[in-house]
């Protein structure tokens, strides 16, 4: 890859206070907001002993990731190609791939950094541990970063202008934000639900976050969803996607 295509995609993100915003700063401020709620910092037996605010931390550094990969990223490259700027590239030296491997980078790099501004106010602010499982926490977070990416980029395939991406990211937005637990905690779900709801990407990294911020290695079925998915959606955007 291009690393000149990367800082000058880096230096472009930055000028985006809209999503530095809501990828970076909108899950810790989620999380201050459902901290300041007394209730949410019981113990409860439902929660096997654990605290709202203590779920609540993996559905933050989850709801990063959705942003950067379902909105943001698709956006942007549909807007590219909708000016024209890949065609462009590809009379240069430069190929678009680079310019999508850079997009990948930037927003995967915005998530995995929102998802530890999450982690240290979690921790700071109330007091929330820290994930016990560390390898696995890491290992699902990164299948849960390459899932959205992925789908992301399935998103942008099926779009031809900015305002189909935007209408398709948001028709998808609010399905994986319920998946992932913003509304309700996977562990509050009913049993069928939350099975049903562990086959999807992101709530097969809700639980797999949350079984290994516990202290356990996360299911090898719910990391097994996020390979599959990844893999299925990756094929679907190499065959759907177009430069022009």
């Amino acid at each position: 890859m291009n690393t000149a295509v990367l800082r000058t995609e880096l230096r472009l993100f930055r000028r985006e206070p809209g999503a530095l915003f809501w990828i970076l700063l909108f899950p810790a401020l989620l999380l201050v907001i459902l901290g300041s709620i007394p209730a949410f910092h019981d113990h409860e037996a439902g929660l096997g002993g654990l605290r709202t605010i203590d779920v609540y931390v993996p559905v933050a550094v989850l709801l990063g990731l959705i942003v950067g990969g379902v909105q943001a990223m698709p956006q942007t490259l549909t807007g590219y190609r909708e000016r024209g700027i890949l065609r462009r590239m590809s009379t240069t030296p430069v190929r678009p791939s680079a310019l999508l491997s850079a997009q990948m980078l930037v927003h995967g790099g915005a998530a995995l950094a929102s998802a530890l501004l999450a982690l240290a106010v979690g921790r700071l602010a109330f007091d929330v541990r820290l994930p016990e499982q560390l390898p696995g926490y890491l290992l699902a977070l990164v299948l849960a970063v390459l899932g959205a990416l992925a789908l992301g980029a399935v998103i942008s395939a099926l779009s031809r202008t900015t305002k189909i991406a935007g209408a398709i990211g948001s028709a998808v937005f609010f399905p994986s934000m319920f998946c992932a637990g913003v509304w309700a905690p996977v562990q509050t779900m009913p049993d069928v639900l939350a099975r049903i709801v562990g086959y999807t990407p992101f709530g097969a990294a809700a639980e797999a976050l949350n079984r290994a911020a516990g202290g356990d290695w996360p299911g090898w079925t719910h990391l097994g969803v996020l390979v599959v998915w990844t893999v299925l959606l990756t094929a679907a955007a190499r065959r759907w996607f177009r430069w022009e």
